[in-house]
């Protein structure tokens, strides 16, 4: 199936740009989340009369996206204060939910969604680096002290 392209994403492509996706993946999540549209004739032209008008949305969004990251940066060291036994093993784990919630208390702006964890949660006591994504281009690292209580 092919698609045009509204918006960037990840490793299809930028705005305007033709992918070949998957069926499934175009229909069930490009469209409905209006991120793509059909690649025909009447939607490439349509798309040619919106190009200035999306282009200047992904330019607002990205500067968007720097300005949140520069003050996740300025927020430093958030610390999570959390139950442990004595070797350092937190009782439960420290997950995107819980890191959500201190960097919001922390003054930041940052959706669970945009958090990275490959590793998977937090379960013990010490500095880790999290990643969070706020932008396809903007990557923001953020050190995560978690204590024990």
């Amino acid at each position: 199936m092919e698609v045009i392209l509204l918006e960037k994403i990840g490793k299809l492509g930028g705005i305007g740009d033709r992918a070949n996706v998957k069926a499934g993946f175009g229909r069930n999540y490009l469209i409905p989340q209006g991120k793509a549209v059909f690649a025909t004739e009447a939607n490439t032209a349509a798309f040619e009369l919106r190009r200035a008008e999306l282009e200047a949305n992904a330019a607002d969004k990205l500067v968007k996206a720097q300005g949140r990251a520069k003050l996740l940066e300025a927020l430093g060291t958030i610390t999570i204060v959390a139950i442990a036994g004595e070797e350092g093993k937190l009782f439960g784990s420290v997950g995107v939910r819980e890191l959500e919630e201190a960097i919001a208390a922390a003054g930041g702006d940052i959706n669970k969604s945009e958090i990275n964890m490959p590793e998977g949660p937090i379960r013990f006591v010490g500095e880790f680096t999290v990643e969070c994504q706020l932008h396809v281009d903007v990557i923001q690292n953020i050190s995560v002290i978690v204590e024990a209580e």
